[in-house]
């Protein structure tokens, strides 16, 4: 964890406070898409994985770019992410979220559903593989038993065993009213340690990745990125500057009577 540093500020506005502002100010100055539709659409549960890499003398996340072919996002550098889909539900695990994520995960959902909270977490390591051909968990164990069609049938072939011990939860967004597509996206992170294996050919000029690059924090704050993204970014690079303690607050970020707001899990 980061030694903590006593200085004296010339305000009594914290650098916590001011990066709060700005991570909404940037919200809402971004220019806002076209409202599409006057349904009112819930927002689907989703998730994204952010991989870290903290070994060399500056953090590195790993970002793909999205082909220009695709209608949502087109060539913009973005983390895996999608959508719970029901194997998410059911497929089998080595190792349980931490009790903090997981009680986070559940928050402003009604009522607490641990099920939800690991659905959440393996929809992210499934996009992941799907998107990008990495495999994160173990293979101590071998092949999981009877994992569900689809995706978590390929996924379990290769001998691993996802685990959601070191899932860390660092921030959440929720898509405004109006708007084709919604979703309620928490952002995940997971240590490039925890990829246990890797298929090739997964990314390329025909898929919905084509490249994917891994890059130092600050210099991905620079490439084109969605305007959520460049924020989770930010927030991310605040948290690891604090010791990324899971019981550090986790920013929710929406949009209120036509306002971005910042609240905290």
């Amino acid at each position: 964890m980061a030694a903590s540093k006593t200085t004296k500020r010339p305000s009594s506005q914290t650098p916590a406070d001011k990066d709060v502002h700005e991570h909404v100010r940037l919200l809402q100055n971004r220019e806002p898409p076209k409202k599409v539709s006057d349904t009112f659409l819930r927002p689907k549960p989703a998730a994204t994985l952010i991989l870290l890499d903290q070994s060399g003398p500056e953090p590195t996340v790993l970002m793909g770019r999205r082909n220009s072919k695709v209608r949502f996002m087109p060539g913009k550098f973005v983390f895996p992410g999608g959508r719970i889909e029901p194997g998410d539900r059911k497929m089998n695990i080595a190792g349980t979220l931490p009790e903090v994520v997981e009680a986070k995960l559940d928050s402003l959902r009604g009522s607490r559903n641990p099920k939800f909270a690991r659905a959440l977490a393996l929809a992210a390591i499934r996009e992941t593989f799907e998107e990008t051909g990495l495999l994160l968990g173990s293979k101590e164990f071998g092949a999981p038993e009877n994992p569900p069609h689809g995706a978590w049938s390929e996924f379990a072939s290769h001998g691993v065993f996802p685990d959601l011990e070191s899932v860390r939860f660092v921030a959440r967004a929720i898509t405004p009213p109006g708007r084709a597509r919604r979703f309620d996206a928490s952002f995940l992170v997971m240590d490039v340690e925890a990829i246990a294996h890797r298929v090739d050919g997964i990314v390329g000029p025909d898929a919905e990745l084509v490249e994917l690059v891994r890059v130092p924090l600050s210099e991905a704050m620079g490439l084109d990125l969605p305007t959520i993204t460049h924020v989770v970014l930010r927030e991310l690079a605040t948290r690891l500057e604090a010791g990324m303690s899971h019981h550090l607050p986790v920013p929710l970020f929406r949009e209120l009577n036509r306002k971005w707001t910042r609240s905290e899990l």
